[in-house]
């Protein structure tokens, strides 16, 4: 297939994941989805509530389930992405702020962790300042870590 027809694909989609997300979504289609179920249970009596009579809503249900994992997951990845941009525009603007995390959701989770580490190490710093306006900084923790292994490695070069 075609990259324009993957396009097309693509668009259709989207398109069609966001009416689907917003109708599904609305109080009436959670109304429209009660009264399914109202009458269903009520056709049980005529039905004897036979093996049939149970296997319309098992399978009705698990196939509307099994479609709107897709259209929740397209809807999710979308509303991400939009999330992580903007965060990224706003730490790209902010000269106080380190560009470093833009696109922070691409790294590993050990690359988070050390970075996490970090954040909490700041944290601790913050709480050891008289003034809660203290403001610190990635880099200024990035800063302490050179200075303090440059002191260790001059420590070590004192010894005997």
């Amino acid at each position: 297939m075609s990259k324009s027809g993957n396009n097309i694909i693509e668009k259709n989609f989207h398109r069609f994941s966001n009416w689907v997300a917003k109708a599904t979504g609305s109080p009436a289609a959670f109304f429209s989805a009660l009264t399914i179920v109202i009458l269903w249970a009520i056709s049980g009596r005529f039905f004897h509530y036979s093996e049939v009579w149970q296997m319309i809503i098992n399978t009705g249900t698990t196939i509307i389930t099994f479609l709107m994992i897709f259209i929740i997951q397209q809807s999710q990845n979308k509303d991400t992405t939009a999330i992580h941009l903007k965060l990224n525009e706003l730490i790209a603007s902010n000269k106080n702020t380190s560009n470093r995390l833009v696109a922070s959701e691409d790294m590993t989770p050990a690359e988070l962790e050390v970075i996490k580490k970090y954040y909490r190490k700041l944290s601790e710093k913050s709480n050891d300042k008289e003034s809660v306006y203290a403001i610190h900084s990635f880099d200024e923790k990035a800063e302490d870590t050179e200075k303090s292994e440059a002191k260790s490695k001059d420590m070590k070069e004192k010894q005997p």
